[in-house]
């Protein structure tokens, strides 16, 4: 395993962080593969004044990093985040293979999802881009296999959290949290060749297709995600990649803030 050990959640729960606990609107956020639940912090700092903001370790990641990713218990951290820390309903937000598990999640349990936002997961792995999404995640494997692969995929990983714009605290948390290469190859098959797409077609709810400008795989299948959804729109933050959230964490924030505001609120 690479990547070091994550604290406690705030609320004594290993891999979980509950913040504003008291506000009875809550937003659970599902973290990307690599990353650990520290990389919601900005957003976490910024709404948790507003309402009760949730977020958990993905398998392999943070405190589950002695696991490999799969989708199963993915979900179910995911249910279990919802249930027993969100008051039961959430609006849910993820971002890369955090946004394919919520797509998953809200699938299998819409009625415990109030809103819906999905960011750098609008590409439906099926077709061709299920052949591209095994080739990726297993050339990924064999890159991070040899321990030298793996520790410079890391080094990587740590040196764009601290090219970003962050605050100081933030940035030590995200990097100590650690980042586990090896799990961006692992997660592959249990993407590849899932019709997320007809999945979300499924949920009734709003949702919000909330890509980077530059994320350019992604955006290929940004309307027709929002299309096939019930309540769907996109919006997307300029000059930013894959990883919005800490390239413009305040901006970000606002149009999750938006969202909820706007578009799920509206439907109480």
């Amino acid at each position: 395993m690479f990547g070091r050990d994550s604290e406690r959640g705030t609320d004594g729960i290993d891999g979980i962080d509950v913040a504003g606990a008291g506000n009875d609107r809550s937003i659970v956020f599902v973290h990307g593969a690599m990353f650990t639940r520290k990389m919601w912090l900005p957003q976490q700092r910024a709404l948790s004044t507003e309402y009760r903001v949730v977020t958990f370790d993905l398998p392999g990641h943070g405190v589950y990093g002695d696991e490999q990713f799969r989708m199963e218990p993915a979900v179910d951290r995911l249910e279990r985040a919802i249930e027993e820390h969100a008051g039961g309903t959430a609006v849910v937000v993820g971002l890369s293979l955090g946004g394919y598990v919520a797509t998953e999640y809200a699938y299998r349990h819409p009625e415990t999802v109030d809103g819906l936002i999905l960011s750098g997961s609008s590409v439906n792995p099926v077709g061709g881009m299920e052949t591209l999404t095994r080739a990726t995640g297993g050339i990924s494997r064999l890159a991070t296999k040899p321990d030298i692969g793996c520790r410079a995929v890391e080094k990587l990983g740590y040196r764009w959290v601290r090219n970003r714009d962050l605050p100081a605290d933030i940035e030590r948390e995200i990097i100590d949290s650690g980042i586990y290469p090896r799990e961006f190859g692992n997660a592959g098959p249990f993407i590849a060749g899932e019709d997320f797409r007809g999945k979300l077609s499924t949920y009734p709810g709003p949702t919000l297709v909330l890509n980077g400008e530059n994320d350019k795989l992604m955006r290929r299948g940004e309307r027709e995600h929002a299309a096939a959804a019930q309540d769907g729109r996109v919006e997307v933050i300029a000059g930013v990649g894959h990883i919005c959230n800490l390239h413009r964490p305040e901006t970000y924030t606002d149009r999750v803030r938006n969202f909820v505001r706007q578009r799920v609120a509206a439907r109480r």
